[in-house]
């Protein structure tokens, strides 16, 4: 058994290579996806890992690590990546884990991992890999294994007789953890059997270094969590080729404006309503192919329906965002068909895109 799912997972991704971005440098070693048995799988993949991390659409130019390691990127911040590695995953995943440093205010070590559906190129959203009912129960789940191991670390420094200060202040940093968990703010990654979850740590950056336990890696087994698999999490672990439909969120799309300007778009950031009657909320970036220039879009959605804000450049003198461009467009299936309005001359453009 263990023999035929190593062959199956060697034989499946025979064709997949991750190698260096170039120009590769001590303070850039950034995976590249090679997928020959599927171009556009690496196309996709490979787009939405540059445009996520790098704030670089590929090919439009010479260094993809420009911005990021001149901290001219839209949170103005320097980023390293040193290192990546891909994991042993079951055949239809990719997960790579990248580790690096940002440097705003506070230089900070980080580990990222992203993972995606090898038969489709998408990036893996863990909201779809559950019944909805079953979110919460995870969440409490994944809640406990952290509370658990911040109580069993509290008993340990409590056992101490006459503990430093440095002691007594950790004590208190734990005490005061939050331990509920959302998924929506934490990372994961696929292994061979199981599905990691990394929780954020206890510490905000000015505590970091009492914090000795750090983030928080909590292991379920792909048995553990067979209950409350969505259809779509089943086949993608199975290794079906039956792939079902996923959220809106990390998705890319390819369309036209006005019918001749080629663009694509990937929404980046998706936070979604309490309820139905409540809007979604989302940014996406979006480029004409022509230039390669990302341009930001914050959006809503309510229902099927979604508006979206193209803004121009900050005012300092109204302390305003003054819009370029105003979106409103209907989703149906994998298709989103609206109007791409000018702010100046209200002229009104047609906008039409399709899932990629």
């Amino acid at each position: 058994m263990v023999f035929m799912l190593i062959s199956g997972l060697s034989f499946s991704q025979k064709s997949l290579k991750v190698s260096d971005l170039q120009p590769k440098t001590e303070d850039s070693t950034f995976p590249v996806i090679s997928y020959a048995e599927n171009p556009l799988v690496e196309n996709k993949i490979n787009t939405f890992l540059q445009v996520n991390e790098l704030e670089y659409v590929p090919n439009s130019g010479s260094n993809p690590f420009k911005l990021v390691s001149t901290g001219t990127t839209s949170y103005s911040n320097y980023v390293y990546f040193y290192s990546w590695e891909k994991l042993e995953t079951p055949k239809n995943i990719l997960s790579i884990g990248m580790d690096g440093e940002a440097s705003g205010a506070y230089p900070e070590n980080f580990s990222v991992w992203k993972n995606f559906d090898l038969r489709t190129g998408n990036f893996i959203n863990i909201q779809d890999l559950f019944q909805a009912s079953s979110v919460k129960t995870i969440e409490r789940l994944l809640g406990e294994k952290v509370k658990k191991r911040v109580n069993d670390f509290l008993v340990e420094l409590k056992s101490e007789k006459n503990p430093p200060e440095e002691t007594q202040e950790q004590i208190g940093l734990y005490e005061e953890c939050s331990t509920e968990q959302s998924l929506e703010y934490i990372q994961y990654f696929f292994g061979k059997d199981r599905l990691t979850f990394v929780a954020g740590r206890c510490s905000n950056h000015a505590m970091r270094a009492l914090d000795d336990l750090g983030s928080h890696k909590l292991e379920l087994t792909y048995k553990e969590l067979e209950k409350y698999w969505s259809p779509y999490a089943r086949n993608l672990l199975n290794g079906s080729n039956k792939v079902e439909k996923t959220s809106f969120r990390n998705k890319l799309y390819k369309g036209k404006i006005d019918g001749k300007y080629p663009i694509t778009v990937l929404v980046s950031r998706f936070y979604p309503a309490d309820n139905s009657s409540e809007l979604s909320s989302f940014n996406a970036e979006y480029w004409y192919d022509k230039n390669k220039k990302l341009i930001q879009w914050d959006g809503q959605m309510k229902g099927n329906h979604i508006s979206i804000t193209e803004n121009d450049h900050y005012d300092d003198a109204t302390n305003q965002w003054i819009p370029r461009a105003f979106v409103e467009a209907d989703m149906n299936g994998n298709k989103i068909s609206g109007t791409w309005q000018d702010y100046k001359t209200k002229k009104n453009l047609s906008i039409e895109l399709e899932e990629l």
